[in-house]
């Protein structure tokens, strides 16, 4: 184990390697955004700052035009696009597995099958930002003169120089994360862990992460999807982390809605990556290793909350971590199991995909070729 706690793995910064290089070039940074257009201004003044596309993939409170209105104005080239629901991409089978139900009691419950459907949530992710990250890899894929992309969040401000020499690695590495600097971005439960002063440290993920075009790894849409986009990189030790990246502030306790969402994908990663730190593999992970991991997850949960102050804020965190564990019952071996084998059918699915894929001219005609209408000039 990698932390005195005996439930829980603090950090997988080992299965990373630490690394440096020469200036690389960018042909795109891809945004996905739900918010307001002031939320992308650093991802704009970096786009100029390294002459290339910034693609804006649009939400919520966010729109294409305004998007487009401010590249205009600071001179930065710039592609958006309104993204609905559903993009011309392959239905995950994952998600079928999740959507709508959670998974049946784990056996000692004293709920019926009638009170558990009434008070069960879906486990599956409600953001769309996996399907705007797939959405990304395809137009990257579709671009025959493209070399590199970044994911970058709207939440997240990197520099030039620390991209650039990110970039320089993807000749040897599948991908390249930038190390989180700023606020932590941990789940619910690993910002309790940190917050009763246990050693808790933070992974690199999607909200600042370059990747070579020719990736055909892809995000799913559960919480902690860029560890699972990771995974088969890190399994081979071609995962590397280089430069700074400065997460914004956010309060992971404004309401036990949060930590219920994580704790499926946030049980599934930490497990997983568990298996990585351990030396073992995907083929560990059966009905036996989620019984005893699931367990270990309870204990953990109830042990940062024994530890939790007795003011106003250790009652938001206790909140949470309630919801987040009455999450976990919910959870049984063989939905993990299960899951697990949907999601490495859904790879195949994405590599097939991929391969499918025609070389366009453009950005604009990748994009309508996934039933999208992009917004802006964007090309040279």
């Amino acid at each position: 184990m990698t932390s005195a706690e005996p439930h829980h793995h603090s950090s997988h910064r080992q299965l990373l390697r630490p690394d440096r290089a020469g200036p690389g070039s960018l042909d795109a940074i891809i945004v996905p955004t739900n918010r307001p257009v002031s939320f992308i201004s650093a991802a704009m003044r970096l786009a100029g700052e390294l002459d290339c596309l910034l693609l804006v993939l649009c939400s919520r409170w966010s729109t294409a035009s305004l998007v487009i209105n401010e590249a205009e104005r600071a001179g930065v080239r710039a592609v958006a696009v309104d993204v609905p629901p559903r993009a011309r991409l392959p239905r995950p089978g994952a998600d079928a597995l999740l959507a709508g139900r959670g998974a049946a009691p784990r056996s000692g419950s004293t709920a019926g099958p009638r009170a558990w459907r009434r008070r069960g949530l879906p486990f599956r992710s409600r953001t769309d930002t996996s399907m705007k990250r797939n959405v990304g890899l395809a137009v990257a894929h579709m671009m025959p003169g493209w070399r590199a992309v970044l994911f970058l969040d709207d939440d997240v401000a990197v520099s030039a120089e620390d991209v650039r020499g990110a970039a320089g690695l993807l000749g040897e590495y599948d991908a390249v994360g930038l190390e989180n600097t700023g606020y932590p971005d941990n789940s619910v439960v690993c910002h309790a862990n940190r917050a009763v002063g246990a050693v808790q440290d933070t992974f690199i993920g999607g909200g600042a992460l370059l990747v070579p075009t020719s990736s055909r790894s892809y995000f799913p849409n559960v919480y902690n999807e860029d560890w699972f986009f990771l995974f088969e990189h890190i399994r081979q030790r071609r995962v590397a982390v280089t430069g700074l990246a400065d997460q914004k502030a956010y309060d992971p306790f404004d309401g036990p809605g949060r930590a219920r969402r994580q704790e499926f994908g946030d049980c599934l990663a930490e497990g997983v990556f568990e298996l990585l730190d351990d030396g073992r593999d995907l083929a560990d992970a059966g009905h036996g290793f989620w019984s005893d991991y699931l367990d270990r997850r309870g204990a953990f949960i109830d042990g940062i909350t024994a530890r939790l102050p007795l003011d106003a804020e250790g009652a938001k965190m206790r909140r949470a971590l309630r919801a987040a564990q009455e999450s976990r019952e919910k959870i049984t071996p063989q939905l993990c199991v299960d899951y697990l084998a949907a999601w490495q059918r859904d790879r195949q699915a994405w590599d097939d995909f991929l391969a499918g894929l025609p070389k366009l001219s453009d950005v604009h005609a990748a994009l309508r070729h996934l039933s999208l209408r992009p917004t802006g000039g964007g090309q040279e």
